[in-house]
């Protein structure tokens, strides 16, 4: 069992950072335009960032073992769509459908671990999910260009999609015997589901995202910023349902209580911001080490590629396996250090690039002590965000958690990807665009660092105004 969960989890981590690699052959193949290409990758996230807590409920009421499967079905069944798209636009609404069934199969791994497993193997199994997420994204970008440079039956890009179909049907096979498929009771089945809620959330991730992406090859018409606008509108009325639903006593998507217990807010915010910053680094740097010499690019395959962001992977994996060997007095300050290790990094790799170096002996300074302040940044905060919130909240804490990671990585690619190709359009060079998107995203990684000074100072001078 624990196999078959752990193979289905690496399979759709994979599947967030494994198409980064293929994005420029993507848009060679399918003609797809920048804005098209951004939601590609962007797709696959929307839907497994706003249906990540409604997954987790349904596996409460339904069965997680049930839903595992039912989501490793659908998830296999949108990556055979993907690998046989014949559109930019097709292959949109397929990873659309593809995140969906990652965010009904993925909440189902923890619990399935929790409830299967007790004492000394409950802790091997932990280990063993904790390192199938630290590896994944490095899986991600090196299994992407093995898979393009072998140009498998001359299918290109294809088999980054259809790689996931003999994997999906054996895995159910398998699952049908090993998982568990019967239904909980009690209290975990009555949970609502916050429909309306989630009609909301979808609503205004889709207007903030949409406009985001297309504006600039749309030539920012007014319905760009209309859908901005609404956008705002939108996440006021979120809040302010979800608020309301739970002072009735009712499930909210995201339970305003959790919101606000100590630290949250703070956690929120660096986790949003790490993966913003991660996602950002990875697009923009795909785009630019594949790009063509004329256009400024360094020219490289999809396979070296790859092979490039293993640094910052390994570095990433290693320390999110060992921070917390470090002494607990420091945990506290990890964060902050993380994220100006991570500015710093991405400075020194802004200069680089921009003086024209892409090979390994440049690259892998600064791509090791970014995987190095992203993990710091990242793992001891949501390790602390966890162990903050009452007992009885740590499910919803683990999917507000996810979902705003996820949402962090959406808003990277929308906005850092945006940046460097409206750059990169109007220089006519990827390489003078990539100055000013990594200057951006370490300025991004600086914010990180300061978060939690300005709540601090203002706490400290709201009782001395008063007194006054």
């Amino acid at each position: 069992m624990l196999a078959i969960v752990l193979i289905g989890q690496f399979m759709a981590l994979l599947d967030v950072f494994i198409v980064n690699v293929a994005a420029p052959t993507v848009r060679s193949d399918l003609g797809a335009s920048d804005g098209a290409l951004q939601l590609v990758l962007a797709g696959y996230t929307i839907t497994y960032a706003v249906l990540l807590i409604t997954g987790a409920r349904l596996g409460g009421r339904h069965g997680h073992g049930r839903l595992f499967l039912g989501g490793l079905a659908v998830f296999t069944a949108a990556s055979l769509a993907c690998g046989l798209a014949a559109t930019s636009g097709q292959l949109i609404a397929f990873r659309l459908v593809q995140g969906a069934g990652a965010a009904l199969m993925l909440p189902q791994v923890l619990a399935l671990i929790q409830r299967t497993f007790q004492g000394a193997e409950r802790a091997r199994a932990l280990m063993a999910f904790a390192l199938v997420v630290a590896t994944g994204a490095a899986a991600g970008q090196v299994v992407g260009g093995v898979l393009i440079s072998a140009d498998l039956l001359g299918l290109g890009w294809r088999p980054v999609f259809l790689v996931n179909v003999p994997i999906g049907v054996a895995l159910l096979v398998a699952g049908l015997r090993a998982v568990p498929l019967g239904r909980p009771g009690g209290a975990e089945r009555a949970r609502g589901l916050d429909l309306p809620g989630l009609t909301l959330l979808t609503a205004a991730v889709l207007a903030f995202t949409v406009p985001l992406v297309l504006g600039q090859e749309e030539g920012w018409p007014l319905w760009c910023w209309l859908s901005l606008g609404a956008s705002a509108l939108l996440v006021a009325a979120f809040a302010a349902y979800e608020a309301r639903l739970a002072r009735g006593g009712g499930a909210p998507l995201l339970s305003p209580r959790v919101l606000r217990s100590p630290g949250m807010p703070l956690a929120a915010t660096r986790l949003f911001l790490s993966m913003s910053v991660n996602a950002g680094v990875l697009f923009t740097l795909s785009l630019h080490l594949q790009g063509p010499e004329a256009a400024g690019g360094l020219g490289h395959g999809a396979l070296r590629t790859g092979l490039l962001f293993i640094p910052t992977a390994v570095a990433f994996g290693a320390t999110s396996l060992l921070w917390r060997r470090l002494p607990t007095g420091w945990h506290g300050h990890l964060a902050p250090a993380g994220f100006l290790v991570s500015a710093a990094a991405l400075s020194w790799l802004a200069v680089t690039l921009h003086a024209g170096h892409g090979g390994p002996a440049a690259l892998t300074g600064p791509f090791l002590l970014n995987g190095l302040g992203l993990a710091l940044a990242y793992g001891p905060v949501l390790t602390r965000a966890l162990a903050l919130v009452a007992p009885e909240d740590a499910g919803d804490a683990s999917g507000v958690t996810a979902m705003v990671s996820q949402l962090g990585m959406l808003v990277g690619i929308a906005a850092f990807g945006t940046l460097f190709i409206n750059r990169a359009e109007s220089t006519l060079s990827t390489a003078d665009a990539m100055l000013p998107t990594m200057l951006a995203i370490a300025a991004t990684a600086l914010a990180g660092a300061l978060s939690g000074t300005l709540p601090r100072a203002l706490s400290r001078a709201l009782p001395r105004l008063r007194s006054r």
